[in-house]
């Protein structure tokens, strides 16, 4: 047994020849434990140690040699590769075989891929198809190599767009991988590659590929196309995905002329759920993830989606529609959020306006002067976000530029966390007022404080979350231009000091209540009491939405994500939240 244990380093690393999951306890979180596999398999599983249990992260565990299988038979039975074929069908597909079988197609698709005829097609996809069963995909999620579906994909991309078409076209179908390929040219009207496998042992998936006349007219030459079809990818590509949104259909790949670059592909939806938005997405071949910038959808309804996708042979070559368990599709929301968004635009400007024509009458004095300079930052930094969030979604909606999303994400991220550190300011300046009566601070040294917290805290935040994330090209969240969450989590870089700020200023809506409610102590008189809980319920109505504690109810979202009155109760109180400041700008 060796184990790693140092101040600097909490990984603890345990080596058990008979096996560590019975006979050392979990109790540090994160160590990893590792053991060989049986006498009969080669390779070695691995354990992380989470909740005190010991749960299997890897299984390395293979039955397969495959530098035998491709140098001894591979390469001695070039013609078909049949002769390996009885090798890779009686394995097991555990998650040590499923690795290897990935590595062995990889080395045909680069090395032997050449004069690529039916039978070589037909026995490379009796590979794949045995690792692309159904009933074999939650194994998946243990394979060593968390890109193996990415590296399968381009393998099989590689090998298919060799395919040598006899006769002017070829079909070479397995249950959950088919290929199809025609010759195509100018004169053809158009073309179209049809689709419908099984994708689990009860139900079948259909797809289409379509190459528009306009776009074959681009052809100078007879050309041949390829299209592979797969019912079961998707979700074996969600097995090693952060981002929690579900793959709706059959992934799509073409082989196409380089003239070609748009095509049309309709795809029948898995889960037919009405509240459920799709998303058309391509798969980016070299940063290993599905792209929204590949295509737009065309149409959509309750059982399948027509996505316009763009191809390129070094980037795009895959693709398929996405559903996310998080995202809310519902009329109400929608509405709620249009008509919230234009009241609170509305408002901020006519705050601001209402500011320009009073403010001589009410920044008379230097607390007056100093509590209204928060208010104007305040719905400046709001009416920013707000006209950002529009662009934001006009950018992504529009598949604009990816560095266009960046930018838009960026100012979006500062102008809202400006937006609550100038509420951190207005808190700090409502706890100066009641608690430190006899200390004076001047105009000037508040306009500098106010505006290093208020804006110089949010630009250190933004740049070094830019900064950080955006190199591992992990800044943006997948399909929204917003921070991400899944793989960095920059996300925390705006909701930890938002959380914060609400906490804080929840104190100090408390010391107000408890300041306002002690100039009663004492008074027997009822009238006295009722006078004095009305200006502490106007406090707490004024001052809740102003400090911005309505945004804590974007608490409720997270934790239950999936329930529509959450998103439409944090809707209408950040809308109150707008209308709130004007009012709180017009009583002072």
């Amino acid at each position: 047994m060796v184990c790693c244990l140092t101040p600097c380093n909490s990984i603890c690393l345990i080596y058990f020849s008979d096996g560590c999951i019975n006979l050392f306890p979990c109790k540090v979180s994160g160590a990893l434990c590792i053991q060989p596999c049986s006498p009969s398999f080669h390779g070695e599983t691995r354990f992380v140690c989470e909740d005190r249990k010991w749960q299997m992260l890897t299984d390395a565990c293979a039955s397969l040699d495959v530098q035998s299988l491709f140098q001894i038979k591979a390469l001695n039975c070039q013609a078909d590769f049949s002769c390996i074929i009885p090798d890779i069908l009686s394995s097991p597909a555990i998650p040590g075989n499923i690795a290897d079988i990935v590595e062995l197609l990889k080395k045909i698709s680069l090395l032997l891929s050449e004069n690529v005829n039916r039978g070589k097609m037909q026995s490379y996809s009796r590979i794949a198809n045995h690792i692309l069963n159904s009933s074999i995909i939650s194994n998946w999620a243990f394979v060593k190599d968390r890109n193996a579906s990415s590296v399968l994909l381009d393998s099989v991309n590689l090998f298919a767009g060799k395919l040598l078409l006899s006769n002017g076209s070829e079909s070479i179908q397995e249950h959950f991988i088919s290929t199809k390929g025609y010759s195509i040219h100018k004169n053809t009207s158009r073309k179209s590659f049809d689709f419908s496998m099984g994708f689990n042992n009860t139900g079948s998936i259909t797809g289409r590929v379509v190459i528009p006349e306009e776009e074959l007219l681009k052809l100078p030459k007879t050309s041949k196309a390829i299209s592979i079809a797969f019912p079961t990818l998707g979700a074996i590509i969600e097995t090693n995905q952060l981002d929690p949104v579900f793959v709706n259909g059959m992934v799509l790949s073409v082989s196409l002329p380089e003239e070609l670059r748009h095509i049309l592909l309709t795809f029948e939806k898995m889960n037919k759920l009405e509240n459920i938005k799709a998303q058309c997405v391509g798969w980016h071949s070299t940063e290993r993830r599905w792209d929204n910038r590949a295509c737009k959808i065309k149409s959509d309804n309750i059982s399948s989606v027509v996505c316009i996708c763009k191809h390129h042979r070094r980037t795009f070559k895959s693709f398929s529609i996405l559903m996310s368990p998080t995202t809310l599709r519902n009329a109400v929301l929608d509405y709620i959020t249009r008509v919230g968004l234009g009241l609170s635009i509305f408002s901020l400007v006519l705050c601001l306006i209402i500011e320009t024509v009073v403010w001589h009458h009410v920044t008379k004095t230097e607390i007056t002067y100093m509590r209204h300079f928060c208010l104007v930052n305040i719905a400046t930094s709001l009416l920013i976000a707000d006209v950002l969030f529009i662009l934001a979604a006009i950018v992504h909606n529009t598949a604009l530029n990816y560095q266009l999303c960046v930018a838009a994400t960026f100012f979006l991220h500062f102008f809202y966390l400006s937006l609550f550190f100038w509420m951190f300011t207005l808190g700090l300046l409502i706890l100066y007022g009641l608690l430190l009566i006899f200390f004076k601070i001047t105009r000037s040294v508040f306009i500098a404080t106010a505006f290093s917290i208020g804006y110089g805290c949010p630009l250190v935040i933004s740049i070094l979350t830019v900064a950080i994330t955006e190199p591992k090209k992990g800044y943006l969240r997948s399909g929204v231009c917003w921070l991400n969450w899944y793989e960095t989590k920059a996300l925390l870089a705006f909701v930890v000091p938002a959380l914060s700020i609400i906490v804080v200023n929840a104190v100090v809506v408390v010391v107000v209540v408890v300041k306002t409610g002690r100039s009663s102590v004492g008074e027997g008189c009822k009238s006295q009491d009722l006078s004095n809980m009305i200006r502490i319920s106007k406090n707490v109505a004024l001052l809740t939405p102003l400090l911005g504690l309505t945004w804590g109810f974007g608490l409720a979202t997270i934790v239950d994500s999936h329930s529509l009155a959450f998103h439409v109760t944090f809707a209408l109180l950040n809308a109150f939240q707008v209308n709130s400041l004007r009012l709180g700008i017009e009583l002072r």
